[in-house]
Formats: C-alpha cells, structure tokens, sequence
C-alpha cells in the first residue's frame, strides 16, 4: 500500500484524525509513538496523533470558527463557557494552557482562574 487513504479502513478514520489534528501514515512509516490499525490481521494505517501544544492550537482555532469571530471579541459569558469547554478537553493540562487560552481569548491568567472557580461554584 503506497498511501493510506487507499484502504477501507483509513478512509473511514480519515474524518477523526483530521479532527484530532492527527496525521494517517503506511504502516512502515509508523514511529513508536504512532497507533498502528489492523484490518483482518493485517497492518493497513498509522496514526500520528499530534502534541498536545497543538492540539490546544487546534481547539481553540475550531471554537473560533464555531463562534464566527475572534474569542477575544467573544462577550464574557461566552468566554466562560469556552473555558468551560476547553477544561472538560483537558486544556488546561497542557504547559502554559491558562496563558495561551488568556491570550486568544484576551484576557488576564486571572480571569481564567475566575472563570474556572466560577464553573466550579454551584
């Protein structure tokens, strides 16, 4: 198999990687850190599933598009629900994910940290 788009299987996992940002490969390309799929047995794809840095960068880039708009021009109880949605995706996990996230949304590490004890009040 030269590419591996040509196979049943990558061409039905081709729609999630390129949501996960991931990169599909032949399977002798496969690096370690790469999940290989079968298919009866055999190995049909890779995936490289992409750092978590820029899995941050993807996300917030697809909120952009869903809101239509810079989150930085977002209204604040809008923001709250990003954060919302960026914590319940583990964002807040990656290295400086509360400084990258304050910047695209334009506000202070302060705000954020609001933001997070207040989903966390009932």
């Amino acid at each position: 198999m030269t590419e591996p788009g040509e196979h049943p299987l990558a061409h039905a996992v081709r729609p999630l990687a390129d949501a996960l940002g991931a990169e599909l490969l032949t399977p002798d390309r496969a690096g370690p850190d790469d999940v290989v799929l079968a298919w009866e047995g055999e190995s049909v794809v890779a995936v490289r599933l992409p750092q978590l840095s820029e899995s941050l960068d993807r996300l917030l880039a697809a909120l952009e598009r869903r809101h239509g708009m810079p989150l930085s021009e977002l209204d604040r109880r809008t923001k709250q629900t990003v954060v919302r949605s960026l914590e319940a995706r583990g964002a807040f996990a990656v290295r400086h994910g509360v400084e990258t996230i304050a910047g695209a949304l334009g506000v202070s590490r302060f705000t954020v940290y609001n933001y997070l004890n207040r989903a966390k009040t009932p």
